[in-house]
């Protein structure tokens, strides 16, 4: 297929078809960058809200670089990996600090940037420079796979460097900002995961997969690993109006969010034997519940979590140094896992 057939038929249905989405209407790399970041594993309606309310409170680069890590993290809390916060808050500090708030205009320079990967970096540098380089994402391996045939595997390094070097061969030279949300946009709303409409496609005649019904194969991905299993058991402590908190600081999941002082095990345990589990510290019961199990799904890992609920008056701090108690008006300012919120959306009547 000529490489300007494949870019100006994209383009012709982008135009009739886009959605209508606020990032689209700006060559502003600041909120460019803030629109990608957030919608790295995550959908367009769920990032929406988050992108709009990260504008509204942070305006200016400058004002992001200014907050505190956890007024970031308060603000990102639901849409998980709370990596990408992280390297959010830090890149814009770099940016301010070493760039005087301008973001740098070439791919390579800004892939320099903490956090910004080559995904990024050229939906940055295409989008606000005009720069022809070639986004690449889930979406456009899906659209790339099914119509020139490409059976590599996406998530292995050869399939990616195969794949890059395709998108950048098809990519527009005049219009790359066109290109790359036109086919960005396809995979996402018209050449779809299952059931695409391949009747009414403008590449049918030409489609690999479409010629030879190989929709439902095409991108092949190297089989996941099996994900670990990890047994939580959270101590939720009341006294008055205050409920027992602790930082999370270890490397491990959810690091600089609040959650309970937690017991984790390798298998599940009883319920009845719970409260034995929770060593080295002096209290009285005034009341306990424990809550139905919490199953949390991550990238590789799956959580199952149950709470044991304790109201008491008299109460003796564990060595943990990190735990503290927080009054409930505290508590919903802290950022915390979603996991933690659910559970505190659903028993709020217990510690209210």
């Amino acid at each position: 297929m000529d490489n300007r057939y494949f870019s100006d038929k994209l383009v012709e249905w982008y135009k009739l078809n886009k959605r209508d989405l606020p990032w689209r209407e700006t060559r502003d790399p600041y909120k460019v960058w803030l629109s990608e970041i957030i919608l790295q594993q995550t959908r367009v309606n769920q990032g929406m809200p988050y992108y709009l309310r990260f504008l509204e409170t942070f305006p200016t680069i400058e004002a992001l670089a200014s907050a505190t890590e956890h007024q970031v993290l308060r603000l990102w809390q639901g849409l998980g990996y709370y990596t990408r916060a992280r390297n959010l808050h830090k890149c814009a500090k770099v940016v301010v600090s070493r760039h005087g708030g301008r973001f740098p205009d070439n791919f390579k320079s800004l892939l320099e940037l903490p956090g910004v990967g080559e995904y990024t970096a050229a939906a940055i540098a295409s989008f606000s420079f005009k720069e022809p380089v070639a986004v690449v994402d889930g979406n456009v391996f899906r659209v790339l796979a099914r119509i020139f045939g490409i059976e590599n595997e996406i998530n292995s390094p050869e399939g990616k460097k195969v794949f890059t070097t395709l998108a950048n061969s098809l990519i527009s030279k005049k219009f790359p900002d066109f290109h790359n949300q036109a086919i960005m946009e396809f995979g996402a709303v018209y050449c779809v995961p299952k059931n695409p409409p391949c009747t009414t496609c403008h590449f049918q005649s030409a489609c690999f997969a479409a010629q030879r019904d190989l929709q439902s194969e095409l991108p092949r991905k190297v089989k996941p690993k099996v994900s670990r299993k990890r047994y939580f058991y959270y101590f939720v402590i009341q006294r008055s109006k205050s409920l027992l908190m602790r930082k999370r600081e270890e490397k491990d999941i959810w690091h600089g969010l609040y959650d309970f002082h937690v017991v984790e095990r390798t298998r599940p345990v009883k319920s009845e034997k719970l409260l034995e589990e929770f060593k080295d510290v002096q209290f009285s019961i005034d009341e306990v519940e424990i809550s139905h199990r919490y199953k949390h799904i991550l990238t590789h890992q799956i959580i199952f979590a149950k709470f044991v609920l304790i109201k008491t008056e008299k109460f003796r701090l564990p060595k943990d140094g990190n735990l503290k108690f927080y009054t409930f008006e505290k508590i919903y300012d802290l950022p915390k896992p979603v996991l933690i919120t659910r559970f505190l959306s659903d028993y709020k009547n217990f510690y209210s």
